[in-house]
């Protein structure tokens, strides 16, 4: 039996970087690449994942396949001076490694998040995706999001524009 849990990231311990990368990338190779086409170097990655822990107003989850982490996102809160928007937190880097796909990952990662930003005091969730995750897009709208705009240059991808999706859920 497969051992799936989601947890938030605190502090990076063991294989847990290297992991982390691993799983990123083989994300990005699979077109899921939250704005990589490619894989970055690989100092780049560990450094864009060191950074994000650092940042007060994000927090990483992490979904682990047996142990392992597999799949990502970050919550983001709003800035200090966004009074305006002190309602709403983001969802973003948000990916499961194609390895461990089918596991239910997602959906527990998105719903880690959704819990913390209700105990947080939160009320909306916004998120967007590219139009080409069909899986992402799935759970999304089975675990209640609205899609309330389409971008049609969102990305660029062999010198064609992709469509991006935004959503938000009303916590």
């Amino acid at each position: 039996m497969t051992d799936v849990a989601v947890e938030r990231l605190a502090e990076l311990r063991g294989n847990d970087l290297a992991d982390l990368c691993d799983a990123a990338e083989a994300a990005i190779v699979a077109g899921g690449g939250f704005g990589w086409l490619q894989p970055p170097r690989r100092d780049v990655m560990e450094a864009f994942w060191r950074g994000t822990l650092l940042v007060p107003e994000r927090t990483v989850f992490v979904g682990r396949l047996d142990g392992v982490i597999a799949g990502a996102a970050q919550l983001t809160r709003p800035r200090s001076n966004a009074e305006a928007q002190s309602f709403a937190v983001q969802v973003s880097t948000f990916f499961v490694a194609p390895w461990a796909r089918g596991h239910t990952l997602a959906p527990a990662i998105l719903a880690a998040c959704e819990d913390l930003a209700r105990r947080e005091g939160y009320t909306v969730l916004n998120l967007n995706v590219r139009a080409t995750q069909d899986r992402a897009l799935q759970i999304f709208e089975q675990s209640g999001y609205v899609h309330w705009g389409t971008h049609p240059k969102y990305e660029r991808i062999g010198g064609e524009y992709i469509d991006g999706y935004y959503f938000y859920k009303d916590l």
